[in-house]
């Protein structure tokens, strides 16, 4: 079973076909290291091409995972990509640092966007347009040398430029 391989999405257990076999041997094997029968797991994609999974597990009763599952998987999309920063960082693979400064409004649109506000209500917010809100989030994410939207806001989270 190939588990996020191509896809930016998180992936919850409970949306795959547990009658494949692939995903039949996955969970057998997942019991056999005494791994949760629940998880999500989180694909990261790091800006030089570099991939990595993030996944969580639980024994919870369903109706508590679920709940659990819907507070949390934004935090958990967060905590994956700066724990892979931090790998990475510490590992010697990636040299940590070196991040140019956001403008004061590049630094506002990331921060409302992390605080789940979507870019029309930013825009309205900020007396700006829609397109100026991408603008800035786009030049966020190149001055945070992120690919992603989740990237950029889990590394000005980490470098302690925004608060999440």
């Amino acid at each position: 079973m190939e588990l996020s391989r191509t896809g930016f999405l998180p992936v919850d257990w409970s949306s795959l076909d547990r009658r494949s076999p692939g995903t039949r041997d996955f969970f057998k094997e997942a019991a056999s290291f005494d791994i949760g029968r629940h998880g999500l797991t989180v694909p990261i994609r790091g800006p030089s091409g570099e991939r990595s999974l993030f996944s969580v597990t639980s024994n919870l009763p369903t109706p508590e995972w679920r709940k659990l599952g819907v507070s949390s998987r934004y935090d958990l999309q967060i905590l994956s990509h700066c724990l892979h920063e931090k790998v990475l960082s510490v590992s010697g693979l990636r040299q940590s640092g070196g991040y140019r400064k956001l403008s004061r409004r590049e630094q506002e649109c990331l921060q409302l966007l992390a605080s789940g506000v979507n870019s029309k209500r930013i825009a309205a917010r900020l007396q700006i347009s829609e397109n100026a809100v991408r603008l800035y989030l786009k030049l966020a994410k190149r001055k945070l040398n992120a690919t992603t939207t989740y990237q950029a806001i889990a590394r000005a989270s980490f470098l302690e430029i925004i608060q999440t």
